[in-house]
């Protein structure tokens, strides 16, 4: 049993029409239908779509961290 943590990064996009908040939990929400123990999240990016001079998407870049676990 190891006293300390070891974490890999992955890079993710999430997107939304609604918000940036909904985009950054959409990217999550997905994510963990595959990657297990993800503890934190940082924003790197924000960008968004333009259609007819309105938002149109709001698209997120986050980079999550999770813990490597030993079986």
């Amino acid at each position: 049993m190891s006293d300390h943590h070891t974490y890999k990064k992955v890079e993710l996009v999430g997107s939304s029409e609604t918000s940036i908040e909904e985009a950054i939990g959409n990217a999550l929400a997905e994510a963990s239908k595959s990657i297990q123990n993800m503890e934190w999240f940082e924003v790197t990016e924000t960008r968004g779509h333009i259609q007819n001079g309105a938002v149109a998407h709001y698209q997120v870049t986050l980079k999550v961290g999770f813990r490597i676990v030993n079986s």
